[in-house]
């Protein structure tokens, strides 16, 4: 396994995109594996841009972020509150704010999949496991009507179902759930759409 140093290194190098290279993002979300050990959904005051809570704790958002952080140098904090910014109406109402907030608009499933959606990187939901490609982020809700989120390994379970690395509740882990819960989004972020992202930081 590779080192985060490494990625990082990897990511100053150039990104390698998905579509061409894909497993670049899974391997930076499997870097978070052992690392984020808890769940912890608290509010927190962060730096911006580049901001994050320590690394031990996160919520499933936590897990995309510091991969595109990781494996390509993309912002989300920043992309997210600058395109929130630009078109405020277009990021979903519930949670009764009238002007972005760069601590929590990131960590919220709703606002990354409107934020995806509007780079053009939604792809069509299918339960064929095969279009579901290492790199890949897949939203889902969870009982209770809860957003989960997380990215398609480039691991597989026995039955030839990607993996996902994710943070469900107990830190990051890499496991058997792409199926398992119903899906509301499927997201690639390939070249076009990651110039996209580069052009809000």
């Amino acid at each position: 396994m590779r080192s985060l140093a490494v990625l990082l290194s990897l990511a100053l190098a150039g990104p390698v995109l998905a579509g061409s290279e894909p497993s670049r993002l899974a391997l930076a979300a499997r870097e978070q594996v052992g690392v984020t050990v808890t769940y912890d959904p608290s509010y927190v005051a962060l730096e911006f841009p580049g901001g994050d809570v320590p690394r031990d704790r996160g919520v499933c958002t936590d897990v995309v972020i510091r991969a595109l952080r990781d494996a390509w140098g993309i912002d989300l904090q920043l992309a997210v509150n600058r395109d929130m910014k630009a078109d405020f109406a277009a990021y979903p109402a519930l949670w009764g704010l009238s002007r972005p907030d760069r601590n929590i608009d990131h960590r919220r499933v709703p606002n990354l999949q409107a934020l995806l959606s509007r780079i053009g990187a939604e792809l069509p939901l299918t339960e064929d496991p095969v279009p579901y490609l290492p790199g890949d982020i897949v939203t889902w809700m969870l009982p209770g009507n809860l957003p989960h989120i997380g990215i398609v390994s480039d691991q597989r379970a026995a039955d030839g179902t990607p993996l996902v690395l994710h943070n469900i509740g107990s830190g990051a882990r890499e496991e058997d759930i792409l199926f398992a819960f119903p899906m509301t989004g499927h997201y690639r972020i390939g070249a076009a759409e990651a110039e996209r992202l580069r052009q809000l930081n």
